[in-house]
């Protein structure tokens, strides 16, 4: 049976980096090639209709591989043609990945099982228009729950017509809260659960008719929660053994959820993540991942979080995508890897480089005045036809580019100013750095090329091709 045969169409600059890629690809994954060079530098500026006037006729392929920043409807080329055209990866180097994936079903992380209830911290010290605004950003970020944290030793007089108010605008609640009165009128209102329950409490929250979080009097020991459990009956309940912050006890609170599964297994569980994410000065993305793992690996289905400190404020989006990513890994048998990286938000999952040759052999094949930008090995890479100059200080390499060429315009020495940043930026974090693209943040990500980003930066001279190319 003979191999499938693939036309590639690029541009020249980036053809020999295209061909490196593809020998060594085509000889594993078992297809031929061809490789169609149109007279265009920067391959990305491509569009359907400068194709169909450009790419001579196709024969003995069965399809065709075109850039992955190709503007237009490749419909249009498949009718000319006869052939299936597609978009490749917008990164060539990519190309292991996108063959990596044809025909392999798109991973579904719609599922989830674990519930988020977002606190709004001193709610009752919040006006209206503040606290909806939060309730609405918990919302946006995933949580299913708005948790209403009260503030000890004071009362809020006011809490049921806010529970009314947020249940109007098609929120769920949760009350946060020892004090009888607040509770009362909370559940009365509407909310659907109270945070928390143990001895203190019990006699008269056994009352209410509502679901109870029911944590041990003494954390340290779980049968101090049994005597409470048994005065609340048959009331829906949720139990929380308490995750301790680190430094106080968080390995043996850890193992207390172990216990309280295997003790309760039928039973709700709940954990209140906000004790490591608030209370650990890192990065909470990584915390929030691995506190979701534990908790469907546990089956506790339910946690609480909140965003007051800044290292963790987008913790709810995060453990939204983090309980997305373990229930899939979790349901599907496999790693968690490869399922879109919106976690990977400090490095890259992968970094491509051209390495020493081949900046050279770019740098030998210029033609035009516009800079073409890299960041790879230590040093950022700056190059046109008037020289090749990199090093790993970014003021040191405009410096010596601006001796060589002269004078720059005050929008394109701007230009190459955020460009350069951008490169350090992502030589210190590890990150792949593409010129003109957005650094990649995960979830975070701000995509950076608008339709006015590119009439900009095509009038400074950057995007434009050599004369005659495009005509």
């Amino acid at each position: 049976m003979s191999s499938e045969r693939i036309l590639f169409v690029t541009g020249r600059l980036a053809e020999p980096s295209l061909r490196q890629v593809l020998e060594p690809l085509a000889q594993r994954i078992g297809f031929d090639y061809e490789v169609s060079v149109l007279g265009i530098s920067v391959a990305a500026l491509m569009r359907v209709d400068w194709i169909c006037r450009k790419l001579p006729p196709v024969q003995g392929v069965q399809r065709v591989i075109v850039p992955g920043w190709c503007g237009g409807e490749l419909q249009t080329l498949s009718d000319h043609f006869g052939v299936p055209f597609e978009r490749g990866p917008k990164d060539l180097f990519d190309l292991p990945e996108y063959f990596g994936q044809q025909g392999r079903p798109h991973a579904d992380l719609k599922q989830y099982s674990i519930e988020i209830l977002a606190e709004i911290n001193h709610a009752s010290h919040l006006a209206w228009d503040a606290l909806i605004r939060q309730a609405e950003w918990y919302r946006r970020s995933g949580a299913d729950l708005i948790d209403l944290g009260c503030v000890p030793g004071e009362t809020w007089c006011d809490i049921g017509d806010t529970v009314r108010r947020l249940m109007c605008e098609g929120f769920r609640v949760s009350v946060d809260s020892f004090h009888q009165p607040e509770v009362e009128a909370a559940v009365e209102a509407g909310a659907e659960l109270v945070l928390s329950c143990n001895q203190s409490n019990r006699d008269w929250a056994r009352h209410l008719p509502v679901e109870l979080v029911v944590i041990p009097d003494d954390p340290r020991q779980l049968n101090s929660w049994g005597e409470t459990l048994q005065i609340l009956g048959r009331q829906p309940v949720r139990l929380d053994p308490v995750l301790e912050p680190i430094g106080f006890g968080f390995a043996s609170s850890l193992a207390r959820y172990y216990e309280t599964r295997r003790l309760y297994p039928d039973a709700e569980m709940m954990m209140g993540i906000g004790n490591l994410t608030e209370l650990t000065e890192v990065d909470s993305a990584g915390v929030n991942f691995l506190l979701a793992a534990l908790c469907e690996e546990l089956r506790i289905g339910s946690i609480l979080t909140t965003e007051v400190i800044n290292w963790g404020r987008t913790a709810v989006r995060e453990f939204d995508i983090a309980r997305r990513l373990v229930r899939h890994s979790l349901a599907n048998r496999v790693l968690p890897k490869h399922l879109g990286g919106e976690l990977v938000m400090l490095r890259d999952p992968r970094l491509h480089e051209l390495g020493e040759q081949g900046l050279q052999q770019l740098s030998s094949r210029l033609t035009d005045p516009n800079f073409r930008i890299f960041a790879e090995r230590g040093e950022i890479h700056l190059m046109n036809r008037d020289g090749y100059w990199h090093g790993s200080d970014p003021y040191e390499v405009f410096d010596r580019m601006v001796a060589a060429v002269g004078t720059l315009t005050a929008e394109h020495a701007f230009y190459l100013g955020m460009e350069l940043c951008k490169a350090r930026t992502a030589l210190t974090l590890g990150k792949q750095y593409t010129q003109d693209e957005a650094l990649r943040w995960g979830f975070l990500t701000v995509e950076e090329i608008s339709a006015v980003d590119r009439r900009r930066r095509e009038s400074a001279g950057r995007l434009t091709t050599e004369s005659g190319d495009e005509n």
